[in-house]
C-alpha cells in the first residue's frame, strides 16, 4: 500500500531522468530510485566504423564533455596501435582537457549548483536559475561567463572547435600550437586562476550555510575510484586506484586491467548500468567517482593554490570525505587546479614543439583509453579487425560509475527530508540537490526516448493521482 511520489524530470542536469519515491502507510519513505529514462546507442552503431573515426564520432555523445570522449577515444586508438604519443602532443591533449575542466566545472558551479546554494533551495522556482543569480549577484554571473569563455577558448584554439574538437588523432595531434596562440592564451589562463579562487570561496561559504542539508544528503559511505599518478592528482594519465570507505587501498591497476576489477550490473528499471568493484561483488562493491573521489584518493595536487585547498579539504574527515554535497567543494578545488595547470602548460615553450604525431600501421587488436572526465572515470574500450573496422565497443561513462551511489543518495535524502507524505516543492528540490551534486551527464551514454514533462505526481496504491506538485514553472 502507501503512496508514490514521482519527479518526472530532474532539473538542472545534463540529460533526462526521473525519480520515484515510495512511501509506506505512515507516510515515511520506504524506497527511492533514480531512473535514467533514455536509451543507450553509441556502442552498437559504432561497430563497423573504422577505429580512427572514433575520436571524431564519440565527442558527439555529449556537447558538454566532448573533450573527455575525444581524449579517451584517442588514447584507446593509441593503445590499439601500440604507439607512444610525442611529449608535445601529450601536453596539448592535457591542455585541451584542462580547458574543458575549466568550462565544465564553471558551468556546474554557477549555472546548476549556485541557484540552490546561493539563492537557497526554497527560492521561487522561476528565480532559481542563472538568471536569478545574475539579478541578485551580478558579479557572480560575470565570473561564470569569464571562466566559461576562457575554458572554451583554450579548447577551440587547441582542439580546432570549442565543442566536439577534432585535433586529437591516433598517434598524437593533427596540429601543433603556435607561439602566437600560446602567448594569447597564457594571460587568459592566469586571469582564470583568480576567478577560480573566487568560485572556491563562493562554494565554501554556501556550504557552511547549509550544514543541515549536508547531513540530510549524506547518510552513507562508499568506496572511491580515480586516476592517480603515484599519488599525484591527474586527469589525463595514470593508474586506476580504488580505496575502501575507510581509505584503505582496495586495488591499484593499469587501465588495461580494468575489466578484471570493474563489473557492470543491470537493473530492469534503468537504461544505465551499475558498475561495481568485482572482488566485492554487487552491491558491496559500489564506489563513487568524480571530484570527491579524486581528492579522496590523491595525496598531492601538483599546483600551489589547489594544493593548499587540498590540505584544508583533507582536514574535513579522518578518512575519505563522504558527504555528498562536498562534491561541490571538491569540484571547485578541481577548477582551481585546472586553471593553474593551464598556466603551467602554457608557460612551457615545449608545448609549441612541432613533433606532435607518431606514425603507425593499422592492425587487428584491442585498445583501452581511460581519462578523468569532469564527472569521473571515463573508459573507452575498442576491438578492431585487421582492416581497422571496429568489432566491439564498450564505453563506461562517469555517471554510470556513480549510478548506484546516486540511487543511494536519493533514498537517504528522501528518507531524511520527507515525512507524513506531503512534500512541498522545496523539499523535493532538496532531493534533486543530492542528484545535482554528482553533476550527472546522462546524455553521455544515452538518447532520449519521448518528451519529458516537468511535473510531480503523488499517486496512491490504486493508481489515483492524489496530489500534483510543481509544473512547468519549476527551475530549469
Amino acid at each position: 500500500m502507501g503512496k508514490q511520489i514521482k519527479i518526472d524530470t530532474v532539473t538542472r542536469i545534463e540529460g533526462h531522468a526521473e525519480v520515484t519515491i515510495q512511501l509506506n502507510d505512515s507516510g515515511e519513505v520506504s524506497d527511492a530510485r533514480f531512473h535514467v529514462v533514455e536509451l543507450r546507442g553509441f556502442e552498437k552503431f559504432m561497430e563497423g566504423r573504422m577505429f580512427w573515426e572514433a575520436p571524431q564520432i564519440t565527442p558527439r555523445i555529449c556537447g558538454i564533455c566532448s573533450v573527455s570522449h575525444h581524449m579517451a577515444s584517442a588514447k584507446a586508438c593509441d593503445d590499439l596501435l601500440g604507439v607512444e604519443v610525442p611529449a608535445a602532443a601529450k601536453m596539448l591533449r592535457e591542455l585541451m582537457h584542462v580547458g574543458e575542466f575549466i568550462s565544465d566545472h564553471a558551468l556546474h558551479i554557477y549555472f546548476l549548483a549556485a541557484p540552490d546554494l546561493v539563492l537557497g533551495p526554497d527560492a521561487p522556482p522561476e528565480e532559481r536559475n542563472i538568471i536569478g543569480i545574475a539579478r541578485a549577484h551580478p558579479e557572480v554571473a560575470q565570473q561564470a561567463i569569464a571562466l566559461r569563455k576562457i575554458g572554451q577558448t583554450i579548447v577551440e584554439v587547441v582542439g580546432g572547435r570549442s565543442t566536439h574538437p577534432v585535433t586529437a588523432i591516433p598517434g598524437g595531434m593533427s596540429k601543433a600550437l603556435s607561439h602566437d596562440d600560446r602567448h594569447t592564451l597564457l594571460p587568459q589562463a592566469r586571469t582564470s586562476v583568480d576567478h577560480a579562487r573566487a568560485a572556491l570561496d563562493l562554494v565554501r561559504e554556501a556550504l557552511d550555510q547549509h550544514q543541515d542539508l549536508m547531513q540530510a544528503t549524506h547518510g552513507f559511505s562508499t568506496h572511491h575510484a580515480a586516476l592517480t599518478d603515484n599519488g599525484d592528482f591527474t586527469i589525463y594519465d595514470g593508474a586506476v586506484k580504488i580505496i575502501g570507505h575507510d581509505g584503505a587501498t582496495l586495488a591499484d591497476f593499469a587501465p588495461s586491467d580494468y575489466a578484471t576489477y570493474i563489473g557492470e550490473h543491470a537493473e530492469d528499471w534503468s537504461y544505465m548500468k551499475f558498475p561495481y568493484f568485482k572482488p566485492l561483488g554487487y552491491p558491496d562493491g559500489i564506489y563513487r567517482v568524480g571530484p570527491l573521489a579524486r581528492l579522496n584518493i590523491c595525496d598531492r595536487m601538483g599546483t600551489a593554490k589547489a594544493g593548499e585547498a587540498l590540505k584544508e579539504f583533507k582536514s574535513l574527515a579522518k578518512g575519505p570525505v563522504q558527504e555528498t554535497l562536498q562534491y561541490h567543494h571538491a569540484r571547485a578545488i578541481g577548477l582551481l587546479y585546472a586553471c593553474e595547470r593551464a598556466v603551467q602548460l602554457l608557460e612551457n615553450p615545449a608545448s609549441c614543439d612541432t613533433k606532435v604525431r607518431t606514425p603507425a600501421q593499422r592492425h587487428a587488436g584491442e585498445g583501452i583509453g581511460i581519462v578523468e572526465a569532469p564527472r569521473g572515470l571515463l573508459i573507452h574500450h575498442y576491438a578492431a579487425d585487421d582492416m581497422g573496422r571496429l568489432t566491439k565497443v564498450n564505453l563506461i561513462v562517469a555517471t554510470a560509475h556513480n549510478n548506484a551511489a546516486i540511487n543511494q543518495s536519493v533514498k537517504h535524502a528522501a528518507a531524511a527530508l520527507i515525512h507524513d507524505g506531503e512534500p512541498g516543492e522545496g523539499l523535493l528540490n532538496r532531493v534533486e540537490m543530492a542528484i545535482r551534486a554528482y553533476d550527472p551527464c546522462l546524455s553521455c551514454g544515452t538518447h532520449l526516448m519521448g518528451a519529458p514533462t516537468a511535473r510531480i505526481e503523488i499517486i496512491d496504491a490504486d493508481g489515483r493521482i492524489v496530489q500534483t506538485v510543481g509544473g512547468d514553472a519549476r527551475g530549469c
